[in-house]
């Protein structure tokens, strides 16, 4: 008995991912059998097969079983086969942590293939726990230990145990069939109809998408953007309307000419230290520059040069004249006619931030165009 004991503890739990409809398992394992069936050394290696019907509506679902041993020595001699067939109820526990252990209870009928006075073929109660742990959706690892009392007419009235511990893979497949929510009678639901109230005729004559009741602008053209008014709308909010506007990303506040261009623009061309040489990342300010002017050749184009205050006034007067020749020929060897464009170095002049801080310093080192209509 303290060796069956033992062996019950030896069973672990292990993880359950996922009930599908039905359950396969192959399992192999061991029977300890009570010492009066005279079983050599008292027990004797097994294998089956565990076939389990699942449902959503019920923890307990049915197993059908088939557990074989081919070869159990006795103590006098000789050996036999052990066949047993058994239909088990399995309660399946609620997951804690992964883990879903189980309990199970039924009945079955043992058959000994080489029959003894001690060992004999007769029905058994049996009983178990165990647990599964699912690698995937489908496939899982199950292990068990099941108590098994076989009733034999020579016992008189007395039970044989016996302890089988086994392990095994379990094939999970078929969806469990889901309980169907009831529906609910349907209750007609009488609609009343909307009494309709005629309107006045509303047209939309300039076909801008405003009724001409709403449209504060009713000779818009046709084709332009408006907003809800009827009237069209200025983007960049610096008073020239979209359809006019050339430049259409002006800065708020800027002072404009009728075509929405400022006088002065700000380039985002960047040198390097001491350079006049143009970095790579500032050539796309210089295109679209380029091809602004090339598109406006009405439009003429003072390139002026800054500095910080680093440096000598004189040395710096040279340099931002060098960057703004350098853009000047940028803007020449992209097109631009050269009687577009003129130059100038203002050095250190007319700083737009502080020139003792290094985002101020950072800001006055600029490329400006002062752009002129003709």
């Amino acid at each position: 008995m303290k060796r069956i004991l033992l062996l019950s503890a030896l069973v672990s739990s292990v993880l359950l991912a996922g009930q599908k409809q039905y359950e396969i398992s192959p399992m192999i394992g061991y029977d300890l059998t009570e010492g009066n069936i005279d079983i050599k050394n008292d027990g004797h290696f097994l294998g089956g097969v565990e076939v389990q019907f699942n449902s959503t509506d019920s923890k307990i679902s049915p197993e059908f079983s088939i557990l074989y041993s081919p070869k159990a020595k006795y103590e006098a001699g000789g050996d036999s086969s052990i066949t047993r067939g058994a239909f088990n109820g399995v309660y399946t526990f609620d997951t804690t942590n992964n883990f879903v252990p189980f309990a199970k209870a039924g009945i079955g009928i043992e058959n000994v293939g080489n029959e003894t006075e001690a060992n004999q073929d007769g029905f058994f109660l049996d009983a178990g726990v165990g647990t599964k742990y699912f690698f995937t959706e489908d496939i899982a690892l199950k292990a068990e230990a099941i108590y098994l009392a076989k009733y034999a007419n020579q016992n008189a009235g007395h039970f044989d145990s016996n302890l089988i511990a086994m392990v095994g893979l379990t094939f999970a497949f078929g969806d469990s069939t889901q309980p169907q929510p009831k529906e609910e009678p349907k209750q007609e639901v009488i609609k009343e109809e909307p009494v309709v109230v005629a309107q006045p005729i509303d047209g939309d004559d300039d076909n801008d998408g405003v009724l001409n009741s709403k449209d504060q602008c009713p000779n818009t053209k046709a084709g332009l953007e408006v907003d809800e008014k009827g009237c069209e709308l200025d983007s960049d909010k610096d008073g020239v309307l979209n359809s006019l506007d050339i430049c259409p990303n002006t800065p708020i506040g800027a002072n404009v000419n009728s075509d929405g261009c400022p006088q002065e623009v700000t380039l985002q061309i960047n040198f390097q230290t001491n350079s006049s040489d143009i970095t790579s990342a500032s050539t796309t300010y210089v295109d679209k520059f380029a091809e602004f002017l090339k598109t406006y050749s009405n439009y003429s184009a003072k390139i002026v040069g800054y500095t910080d205050s680093k440096g000598s006034a004189a040395y710096n007067k040279k340099l931002s004249q060098k960057r703004a020749d350098s853009v000047v020929n940028a803007l020449k060897e992209r097109g631009v006619d050269p009687k577009q464009l003129s130059s100038d170095g203002m050095g250190e002049e007319n700083p737009v931030a502080d020139n003792s801080t290094k985002e101020g310093r950072a800001k006055n080192r600029r490329i400006e165009a002062e752009l002129t209509k003709h």
